[in-house]
């Protein structure tokens, strides 16, 4: 019988993303802001919504000891640029979102790479595993659902949860008008989950998310959501039952999120990928930032090929 090796110990750091290089790589249609760090196979980390490369500060470093970690602002989102979304919203939809990761990685010179992404960044994510297979080998979703299932089956609990799905992708300039009259107190409502509360950020990281909140970042914010219930959706209605995503696939949801409370995480990825493991943890909607010694556990074997438990 195989010895399975412990995971080596997290390491602790005060400072955002410790030991990371920062640059701006220009892609086909944005300016990425992008941290690096580390040797190894190389793994690309996309963060969520309303969040910055910075969420992923208490793994990343401890994950640049085995890989070549790539973390990514998003269009739209943190330090990178915030170009044009178009009449149909595409500019945001996470094809395009995809694209830029894909140039990004181009530039950084690995042709195929592992993929983690939180929230919207991993329905980035699973977009980039349908659109190019070939080159993402192994890929691991943080407290979602695929887009298709959780748009297709919407219950009243959900709803209330989440509510900013549907007010975010209302017409410009509505939402943004509401949401920019007071930045401050809207990031620190949005990041205060129920059952969980701002306890689990560090103070610097809750200040950087603040910072990134800008109009124009929240215009762009808006864009993705408007994306995601239009071309979006179309593109999932089309491929549903007909692809499916053929690297190994890792989905990890907190028990107290609005994914863990109102879905079968399995269930709805079955859908979508075979080659699939589910973790449930004991964390609200921010699991790298409130247990990152789980994630980073996971994500250690998962993107290692080891059995995950």
């Amino acid at each position: 019988m195989a010895v399975v090796e412990a995971v080596p110990e997290l390491v602790s750091s005060t400072r955002l993303m410790e030991g990371f290089t920062f640059q701006r790589i220009e892609t086909r249609g944005a300016e990425i802001n992008v941290a690096t760090a580390g040797e190894g196979p190389p793994l690309l980390l996309i963060h969520g919504n309303p969040l910055t490369l910075v969420s992923w500060h208490k793994v990343a470093p401890s994950l640049a000891r085995d890989f070549s970690v790539v973390a990514i602002d998003m269009r739209g989102y943190g330090d990178s640029s915030k170009p044009y979304g178009g009449e149909d919203h595409s500019g945001y939809s996470f094809r395009s979102i995809g694209e830029d990761a894909f140039d990004v990685m181009d530039a950084l010179g690995h042709k195929t790479f592992a993929v983690a992404g939180h929230d919207r960044g991993a329905r980035v994510g699973f977009r980039m595993a349908l659109d190019q297979p070939e080159r993402v080998t192994r890929y691991a979703a943080l407290d979602i659902v695929p887009t298709h299932h959780v748009l297709n089956n919407i219950t009243l609990g959900w709803a209330r949860e989440s509510y900013h799905w549907f007010f975010m992708a209302q017409k410009a300039p509505f939402p943004e008008k509401l949401l920019c009259a007071d930045l401050d107190y809207y990031m620190r409502y949005k990041l205060n989950k129920k059952g969980v509360g701002l306890e689990i950020f560090t103070p610097e990281a809750i200040e950087e998310y603040i910072r990134c909140a800008t109009p124009e970042q929240i215009h762009a914010v808006c864009e993705d959501y408007r994306a995601t219930i239009t071309v979006d959706l179309d593109m999932d209605t089309a491929e549903y039952g007909k692809r499916k995503i053929t690297c190994p696939t890792m989905v990890i949801w907190g028990t107290n999120s609005h994914c863990g409370r109102h879905f079968k995480p399995v269930e709805a990825w079955s859908e979508w990928a075979d080659d699939l493991v589910g973790l449930p943890v004991p964390t609200g909607h921010y699991p790298a930032e409130h247990r990152p010694d789980l994630v980073y556990a996971a994500f250690y074997r998962f993107f290692r090929g080891e059995p995950v438990t």
